[in-house]
């Protein structure tokens, strides 16, 4: 029972982290970046609050994986590890198509 609880609390966190991404890039004054230790200059930006609202949606989304993983894991501790599993595995390649399609979409040099 203490291990159900534990996993529930750590993929709520998970969750939690990247709805907080999501949250904080919708927000976001200046263009929100992706890849760790880049940045994106608002001059390479079309529409600056659009495409971090596109970026917090994508962040959004991707915290759900992990927020459906809480909640099964207090039904079948099993359950919530494979729809967490698939979260990182699906989504880690979906953010990258994502994020591309998003930079291509406001991007002023396309």
């Amino acid at each position: 029972m203490v291990g159900r609880w534990l996993m529930f609390g750590v993929m709520a966190a998970v969750g939690a982290l990247f709805t907080g991404i999501g949250i904080y890039a919708w927000k976001r004054k200046k263009p929100m970046w992706f890849w760790s230790g880049s940045e994106v200059r608002k001059e390479e930006i079309s529409d600056i609050p659009a495409y971090n609202r596109a970026n917090g949606i994508m962040w959004i989304a991707f915290s759900a994986f992990f927020w459906f993983a809480a909640l099964f894991t207090l039904l079948r501790i099993e359950a919530g590890f494979w729809i967490s599993m698939a979260g990182w595995m699906a989504g880690i390649p979906c953010l990258t198509i994502v994020y591309k399609m998003i930079r291509k979409k406001y991007g002023k040099y396309r």
